[in-house]
């Protein structure tokens, strides 16, 4: 039978040694381990393993916060048969993030609403799973941040800022025009993690569009150069996740054409 002294002293003794986890559940740990008769080892392993495992849960929630995320959804939520162009099995491979380690970028392509923010966000989320620290951004913040960066002599910081993570993820490219000097920038980013961290963007945009979203063909032309020589490239053929409630209710006619939808090459 423990005693509360020695209670008292295996509590301290836990939170010197910052196992946080298990100072707060130690009584009950004790009384689980009297009660099931454990033998010492299994009662150590149960005792490391629930640290461990808090430790892992407390850093994924703070990667998790800190890649600024829109929001959180997992890729379980993702309903893949209102978007049966998606390669299901592709995602799947992708969630492994042996992209990352081979350092390989993917670039989502679609029309608005059809669910590329939220591949985007459960890859990385996966990624932040698995270990690896992630940065989320919109095409236009990430281009007004380098813009100002530049205005006021801090570039460079603010490159580092985005080259650091191992994966970065950048959103909503096409969405808004961008003028010469930011997608000047925007190559120099691009160029700084080519080969070196893996990206995931989306674009509502094909790349043959693209000359016109950089307002610049010839810069368009280098950045895609760089961005699709190790990338896996999806192209989302459906309708808007917004308008599924509507066309249930037949109030909105399904795309029968798809010839229109982002896709090719420039």
């Amino acid at each position: 039978m423990t005693t509360p002294a020695q209670l008292e002293r295996l509590g301290e003794h836990l939170r010197k040694l910052r196992l946080l986890k298990s100072s707060e559940r130690l009584e009950a740990l004790l009384q689980e381990a009297a009660a099931q008769d454990l033998p010492y080892a299994e009662f150590l392993e149960q005792v490391l393993g629930e640290e461990v495992a808090a430790k892992a849960s407390k850093n994924i929630a703070m990667r998790t916060a800190m890649a600024r995320f829109p929001f959180v959804k997992p890729l379980e939520t993702f309903d893949f048969s209102y978007q049966p162009s998606i390669d299901g099995k592709l995602v799947q491979q992708l969630a492994s993030c042996h992209f990352i380690e081979h350092g390989d970028n993917v670039i989502v392509l679609g029309p608005p609403g059809v669910g590329k923010t939220h591949l985007a966000v459960s890859l990385a989320l996966k990624a932040i799973e698995a270990g690896y620290r992630v940065l989320f951004t919109t095409a236009a913040s990430l281009i007004e941040k380098l813009t100002k960066a530049h205005g006021e002599g801090r570039l460079e910081d603010k490159i580092k800022l985005y080259t650091a993570p191992r994966l970065l993820v950048i959103d909503e490219i096409g969405y808004l025009p961008i003028d010469r000097v930011g997608a000047n920038l925007f190559f120099q980013l691009i160029s700084r993690r080519y080969e070196r961290g893996p990206m995931i963007l989306t674009s509502n945009q094909s790349f043959g569009a693209w000359g016109e979203v950089f307002g610049d063909r010839v810069i368009a032309t280098a950045i895609l150069d760089r961005l699709l020589h190790h990338a896996v490239t999806m192209n989302i053929r459906g309708n808007s996740y917004r308008l599924k409630d509507k066309l249930k209710a037949g109030l909105v006619r399904p795309h029968d054409d798809n010839s229109s939808q982002p896709g090719g090459e420039i």
